[in-house]
């Protein structure tokens, strides 16, 4: 359970998230998929990093229960800034990332691929930002690069979500493939940029970044300022807390 790295192939790295059931990541974890994908663009070998992930789902964003045990806002710090530099370290890789989503990504999962360099996705991928309903915001910076600007909002405002073969329309998802071939897609991908003069190919990804239109680290640190405005004025803990009353609800249900 965890981070973990492995080389699966000349020039190729494999991050895999792995926090069952749903890989909603805990501050220190967050911290610890930052530190890999840096590790990773640093090694001079590297010359594309695949990020995974384990599970029902490819990422459930933040664990809401770490922020919900603590008292004070300290995890709520904890998780933002460790968002905020597993985020970085995705776009800032010296290497292309590319991004296998499977099931839902959800929160800081659009935060990820937001900044991805490629996405290719299970045909049961679906994406969103819950955050509204949780009493956050965050992650319009990195939905903005995969929908246009009204359906962002639009998504933003409803909590809804998009599918894997409506972002592929878009031309965010380069691929779409049945779930039992995600890994061996991803790779095939990653195998046609490992084959290529790494000097390039990082110099590409600088030459890209460079030519940017949005500066993400910028635009995401803003949003967390509301975030952080909805928590100190109580309004987080109350819908965090009717969330978890509604959660508990639906199981006695059943």
């Amino acid at each position: 359970m965890g981070i973990n790295r492995h080389s699966e192939s000349t020039g190729i790295t494999v991050v895999t998230v792995d926090y069952p059931p749903v890989n909603a990541i805990p501050s220190d974890g967050w911290f610890a998929l930052a530190d890999t994908i840096r590790e990773a663009g640093r090694d001079p070998e590297t010359r594309v990093v695949v990020l995974r992930a384990e599970n029902r789902g490819f990422n459930a964003g933040v664990d809401i229960k770490e922020i919900q045990r603590k008292p004070g806002h300290q995890a709520l710090i904890d998780a933002n800034h460790g968002c905020f530099e597993a985020f970085g370290a995705v776009y800032d890789c010296p290497v292309p990332v590319i991004a296998a989503v499977q099931g839902f990504c959800l929160g800081g999962g659009i935060g990820l691929v937001g900044n991805a360099d490629i996405i290719i996705a299970a045909d049961d991928a679906t994406f969103g930002l819950p955050e509204v309903d949780r009493g956050a915001l965050g992650a319009a910076t990195h939905l903005a690069r995969l929908v246009p600007q009204h359906l962002m909002r639009a998504l933003f405002y409803t909590a809804g979500t998009v599918t894997a073969q409506q972002l592929q329309h878009y031309g965010s998802v380069f691929k779409v493939v049945p779930r039992a071939e995600l890994d061996a897609a991803t790779l095939d991908v990653a195998k046609d940029i490992a084959a290529k003069d790494g000097r390039v190919i990082r110099a590409a990804k600088r030459a890209l970044n460079g030519i940017d239109v949005q500066d993400v680290h910028r635009s995401y640190r803003y949003e967390q300022g509301f975030t952080f405005e909805l928590n100190l004025a109580g309004v987080s803990d109350e819908i965090r807390e009717r969330f978890d009353d509604d959660l508990a609800a639906r199981k006695e249900d059943k």
